[in-house]
């Protein structure tokens, strides 16, 4: 098998460049595009011996070995999953490629001692948060590697903030520095505040095309639509209202932010609390007590709509995307639907085996192929995050994608948060400031 030129285009990038950014839209094969410069780098130019790929969970378990395998690649891959004795089993295989969890990423740095030359961090966006011990562990075993390569599609899914903490991982500071504090008094300014604390942050005049430039060296980018046949996108609204007892809950939860709820007081103990209890809220259903997962059914507007987008699809299947557990036990007593979290579950929904399958944003968003299945998407709740949205719509907008169309529906909830929600997808402003101010807007 060979690579598509735009696949060896980016492959060499990476040999020619031993810090390589690489901002590859859903179904480019940043995989094998990877695998390839690796194999040509330790075998052919013998600067690399061993590599770390730090991925997300699902795809650390399966794509980078199966990627090797099916292209052939002489390349020997360990993953280092599963228990704390098989991971260390695994990291003293014999192997060219360590494929680990991002997950056990601190624990890799607690307990191995050894040194990898090579860094791969697939979804680099999974470091934006230059505090989080996950951070702090791949910004160690990446200061230790000659070579760093980062993977992702959005690298600044919540602002250009997050490239502080990606960048900090790739290069150690050396384009955008290594304190937070000086990165934001050279391209921002406080913007949305509460006191002393500054909730969002605006860029300065001029600053977003200096971070570019900085970042520009080491930087490749491609857009799927440029060089994918790629189905048609077409994004439905259907919106549903609330009446009565649902309404006046509704109106009672974002004015005083107490509502009475299933013979339960439901109450939001500040804004964030407010937004999650109204988006609950308008999906139809709201924690009473989240610790016990139990809940309160509200109303099933969306439930409805739903199965009137179920029965229009005349047999063909649906994948729906849910945020709130409650959501998806409401859709697995209604439709039976089958969330996919196995791989015996993608393949029966791959071999059009699973009527309605419900996948999580943010536990399946990333790594998986599911455009044999169907090619209709239903959002029951939309994620504050671009990333998320953009990478589960991509999981059937894809190359390979058998329909002409692949259509994803957005159930909103007329005149409640849901309308912001969206509204801050379309302008990808999933900031907390963005939050905010969907909360004021419900309020006034």
């Amino acid at each position: 098998m060979k690579l598509h030129a735009y696949q060896d285009v980016a492959s060499e990038y990476i040999i020619a460049h031993p810090e390589a950014l690489l901002l590859l839209g859903c179904g480019l094969g940043k995989t094998i595009i990877t695998l390839m410069a690796l194999e040509l780098l330790m075998y052919d130019y013998f600067s690399v011996r061993k590599c770390l790929v730090i991925a997300p969970p699902r795809v650390a378990q399966t794509v980078w070995a199966q990627e090797a395998e099916k292209w052939g690649l002489h390349l020997r891959v360990s993953r280092v999953i599963g228990t704390p004795q098989q991971r260390m089993a695994a990291l003293y295989r014999e192997a060219d490629v360590y494929v680990i969890s991002r997950s056990c990423l601190a624990w890799l740095k607690e307990k191995w001692h050894g040194e990898f030359d090579c860094v791969v961090f697939d979804e680099l966006s999974s470091f934006k948060d230059h505090t989080s011990d996950r951070s702090k562990a791949a910004r160690y075993f990446g200061s230790k590697a000659r070579r760093r390569i980062g993977l992702t599609a959005s690298p600044a899914g919540n602002g250009l903030m997050d490239l502080f903490s990606e960048m900090l991982c790739l290069d150690g500071g050396k384009r955008l520095g290594r304190f937070i504090g000086k990165f934001r008094e050279a391209f921002f300014l406080p913007d949305k505040r509460s006191g002393m604390q500054v909730w969002s942050w605006k860029l300065r005049d001029g600053a977003d095309e200096e971070l570019y430039r900085r970042i520009g060296d080491c930087t490749i980018s491609m857009a799927s639509k440029d060089y994918l046949d790629m189905p048609d996108l077409v994004e439905i609204p259907v919106v549903v209202t609330l009446e009565g007892k649902a309404l006046g809950a509704y109106k009672a939860l974002k004015k005083t932010m107490v509502a009475q709820i299933g013979g339960e007081e439901i109450t939001a103990l500040s804004a964030g609390a407010l937004c999650d209890k109204l988006r609950q809220l308008a999906g139809g259903a709201v924690y009473t007590n989240s610790e016990e997962n139990e809940w309160a059914e509200v109303h099933d507007l969306k439930l409805q709509a739903l199965e009137d987008i179920i029965e229009a699809a005349y047999g063909a299947p649906v994948l729906v995307a849910y945020w709130y557990r409650h959501e998806l036990e409401r859709l697995r007593e209604r439709f039976g639907a089958v969330p996919l979290k196995t791989e015996a579950d993608i393949s029966r929904w791959n071999a059009g085996e699973i009527p309605v399958a419900a996948i999580h944003p943010a536990s399946a968003g990333h790594g998986l192929n599911l455009q044999d299945g169907g090619s209709l998407l239903v959002w029951f709740s939309l994620p504050w995050s671009w990333e998320l949205y953009e990478q589960t719509t991509g999981r059937l907008w894809r190359q390979g994608q058998r329909a002409d169309t692949v259509r994803a529906y957005h159930l909103l909830t007329e005149g409640t948060i849901d309308g912001q929600v969206l509204a801050a997808i379309r302008v990808k402003d999933t900031t907390q400031a963005a939050l905010l101010a969907a909360v004021k807007a419900e309020i006034s």
